[in-house]
């Protein structure tokens, strides 16, 4: 790899004096090795018009401060990857929605180390590379922390009239093991104002989902260097919510801006760095719930009325948005039990609790609805309060709705919200190991299948997900999981309740509970419906999206935040008969591995065909079945 050189110059783009964005400014660019790719390192900036209706919506828009010009001026962080050779490139960008500043289409997609590659080994298998598409990163969320190649965004604070503004601030925390002192990451930008102040609170809750916090007297709690340091110590699962008093909010959502403007610039401007035809917005989890947001606030056209993504793939997000445009934002909390507000679908319905009509969609901001995928673990279905279910139902009641004709979604039967490693790691913090069934070779087809769609209109596989219609939807306390010795039954969880939608009047119905409907599951306790991969379509063991506190982490009754479970089968029928497990055993099942490993490759086989893997990937998917087979039965040869 060439020495990075530091060229901190400024870049004229002619044609840009009244552009969104108006100059890069390139720290370092490099060539990747041999790989045919070049990496630019910089800073993006921008100068938008806040009269525009589009950029009004941005909270606190009109408290910015303002160039001569009028518009309201902001930078991001920017790295892209693209071919040296645009003939080389297929005239698609993939533009990321980092999540909390990082960046992870390289380890994901590319099945690589590190999601910073500098050198070709660190590309991975170069999936994306072979494909063609340039990689895009932009700073978006204002209060990462910056070094260690993490991405953020500098905004300018809102004032009243040029004098500070102030305002109350609150998060929740859990933390999984005790603590005397605790840095509240989501509060990190907001210094309190007044610490000894009557705004200063500390509650705490036992099980998540318990009414009202208990408070804690003021005397048991301080700050210490920006920590929060509690008397007797913060003890492991419990809910806290810290409440104080702070100055000088960022404009939190001109994040959305830098995303749009970013796109146009890639799509419209000639001599951008990196000139294509079309962006795809890809986000995981906390930024699919960003790209969920992006959609419904009305930021997917730009300040000259085009289209700014061409696709959106909005992963593990479920129902959920991300708290963002809004005055004292909090876009790093997790959103556990309280990141879902109502509109749920793209279409529009009639919400029952507040009686608003509005969807995703289709609502007064929406004009170019872009091709959408949403996938979704079973995670999203059963935890977390991401109620992705209510994406394909009525609001009012269990009924299937139709999606619309530029939407797929698509059911990861089984998986984590984050895959977990395989060995699958002992309980911890959970009562079962982490699920380590691996969703990212389906995500690998699907991409290619987004590109065929907006390029030449080629359809995707068809959605794939639970429905009433075929009886694998149904209310949480109806599922049939099996009862399993020494495993909790998930038969008492509810949805959590709905958070603040800012832009309806009274919110839109906050805090009413959010139904809970969920895949239903056979006799393993595996889903039936969706995509189902080898792992469980022909199984060694149950996977959940859900995994309670152990003892001495929290309330038995709480999950474990975005957790599965795996849970293998017995190896013989007499273990499973000492274990109290219904299960069927492995020897029961299949008569040798030759047979089982048959079967696997069956499976894989038939979903090439369907479109949900990649031909080349099979191979190692079939590995990676005979690792696990090896790993389940090797309690019987012991």
């Amino acid at each position: 790899m060439k020495t990075l050189v530091r060229i901190g110059a400024f870049l004229a783009m002619a044609g840009l004096a009244a552009a969104e964005v108006t100059r890069v400014d390139i720290a370092r660019r490099a060539e990747i090795g041999a790989s045919g790719y070049e990496k630019i390192v910089g800073t993006i900036h921008f100068a938008v018009d806040p009269q525009l209706a589009g950029n009004r919506v941005i909270a606190d828009m009109d408290r910015a401060p303002r160039n001569a010009a009028g518009r309201v001026e902001f930078s991001a962080d920017l790295v892209i990857l693209r071919p040296t050779n645009p003939k080389a490139g297929n005239g698609a960008a993939l533009l990321e929605i980092s999540n909390r500043g990082r960046r992870s289409m390289i380890t994901n997609f590319n099945r690589g180390a590190v999601g910073d590659p500098m050198t070709e080994l660190e590309l991975g298998d170069k999936c994306l590379m072979r494909e063609g598409y340039t990689l895009v990163w932009v700073g978006w969320e204002f209060d990462v922390p910056r070094g260690e190649g993490l991405m953020g965004i500098d905004v300018p604070v809102a004032t009243d009239g040029g004098k500070p503004i102030s305002g109350v601030v609150h998060a929740k925390f859990v933390l999984d093991d005790g603590a005397t002192a605790h840095t509240v990451a989501d509060l990190a930008v907001y210094a309190p104002s007044d610490p000894a102040g009557p705004d200063s609170r500390l509650t705490v809750r036992g099980a998540a989902m318990d009414a009202e916090g208990r408070e804690i007297p003021r005397a048991q709690w301080r700050w210490k260097n920006r920590a929060l340091v509690l008397d007797g110590g913060f003890e492991a699962g419990k809910t806290y919510e810290i409440f104080y008093r702070a100055t000088n909010p960022p404009i939190a959502g001109l994040g959305f801006a830098a995303i749009r403007d970013t796109a146009a610039w890639l799509k419209h401007q000639p001599d951008a760095l990196a000139p294509v035809r079309y962006v795809y917005g890809f986000g995981s989890s906390q930024s699919g719930r960003f790209l969920r947001a992006f959609l419904y606030e009305g930021f997917n056209h730009d300040e000259r009325d085009r289209p700014v993504f061409d696709g959106v793939m909005a992963h593990i997000a479920g129902a959920a948005r991300i708290d963002f445009n809004r005055r004292w934002s909090l876009p790093r909390e997790l959103g556990t039990y309280s990141a879902t507000a109502f509109p749920f679908s793209d279409a529009a319905q009639v919400d029952p609790v507040s009686g608003v009509r509005e969807g995703l969609l289709d609502n007064p901001r929406g004009k170019f609805a872009p091709k959408i995928f949403y996938t979704n673990t079973a995670v999203e279905y059963w935890g977390g309060g991401r109620v992705a279910a209510l994406v394909h139902t009525d609001s009012a009641g269990p009924k299937d709705i139709p999606l619309p004709e530029n939407v797929r979604s698509y059911f990861f039967a089984g998986g984590q919200h984050g895959p977990g490693r395989f060995p699958p790691l002992e309980a911890t913090t959970g009562q079962q190991r982490l699920n380590p069934l691996d969703y990212w070779w389906i995500m690998r087809a699907l991409l290619p299948a987004m590109h065929r769609w907006v390029q030449d209109g080629t359809l995707p596989p068809a959605s794939a997900y639970p429905t009433f219609r075929e009886g694998t939807l149904v209310r949480a306390d109806a599922v049939a999981f099996p009862a399993i010795g020494g495993v909790k039954s998930p038969r008492t969880l509810t949805g959590g309740l709905r958070a603040m939608n800012p832009l309806v009047a009274n919110g839109a119905g906050a805090g009413a509970p959010l139904p809970l409907y969920v895949s239903q599951v056979d006799a393993d306790g595996n889903e039936r419906a969706g995509v189902r991969l080898p792992d469980v379509a022909v199984p060694l063991a149950t996977y959940t999206g859900w995994n309670f506190r152990r003892l001495g982490k929290g309330e038995p009754v709480d999950l474990v935040a975005l957790m599965g479970s795996w849970i293998p089968f017995p190896a013989t029928r007499a273990a499973g008969t000492a274990a109290q497990d219904p299960r069927r055993s492995v020897e029961e099942r299949y008569a040798s591995r030759a047979e089982y490993l048959a079967k696997a490759q069956a499976v894989a086989d038939d979903l090439v065909t369907r479109g949900f893997l990649l031909a080349g990937d099979v191979a190692s998917i079939v590995q990676r079945a005979g690792a696990q087979w090896d790993l389940v039965t090797a309690a019987a040869t012991k």
